[in-house]
């Protein structure tokens, strides 16, 4: 949208300073954020009460499926977008081959983008929370030989985990750049823990 790209300048650094604290802690977008938690949460509540709520497993199944695929549209379409300015997605050229597009919002001409850090910690904490409880669901039907379980779990671990993909690339660009940034971060604590050891030696 173009009005996530236009900021108000304030003619006082005090206004400035004291409307950027509250963008950064404002909730923008509150539905986007209502419906990014609301999806995922409910198709884990459904799964955990589903054998109290009724003894069909294919009513808890099909439900189960609805939310984790109306979650999955909502997040990558739409809460990504608003929320923190990133967005994926996957195009067929005319030699029919398939390429992967990711994109992240344009840096603002103040030098910061327009996400606040209150939706940016929602979203990514539901981002990553989700796929790593459904993993453990899936662990859990895997040792207690609930086999009928493992196909609504394991659609819910590929189509959560498949976002939360989706948008580590997008923040930190592609598999080069992620395994460069873990190689620089490597570098960077081994040269802090040997000036360490030179400036402090045991007596």
């Amino acid at each position: 949208d173009s009005n996530d790209d236009i900021e108000d300048v304030s003619l006082f650094d005090a206004d400035d300073d004291v409307s950027r604290r509250s963008k950064k802690s404002k909730i923008r977008h509150p539905v986007a954020s209502f419906f990014h938690l609301f999806f995922r949460v409910s198709a884990i509540v459904v799964y955990l009460l589903c054998e109290l709520l009724t003894s069909s497993f294919i009513a808890c199944m099909v439900t189960i499926i609805l939310l984790l695929s109306c979650d999955f549209w909502a997040v990558k379409n739409v809460t990504g977008r608003l929320m923190v300015g990133l967005r994926w997605w996957n195009q067929v050229d005319d030699d029919g081959r398939s390429h992967w597009v990711f994109e992240a919002r344009k840096v603002s001409a103040q030098g910061s983008k327009t996400s606040s850090e209150a939706e940016s910690r929602i979203f990514w904490l539901g981002l990553i929370t989700c796929p790593m409880i459904w993993v453990i669901f899936a662990f859990s039907a895997l040792f207690s030989f609930k086999v009928k379980w493992l196909a609504v779990v394991v659609m819910g671990v590929v189509l959560q985990g498949a976002n939360l993909y989706g948008y580590i690339r997008c923040k930190v660009g592609s598999r080069k750049n992620l395994t460069s940034m873990a190689t620089n971060y490597l570098g960077k604590q081994f040269l802090r823990q040997v000036r360490f050891l030179g400036v402090w030696k045991p007596s």
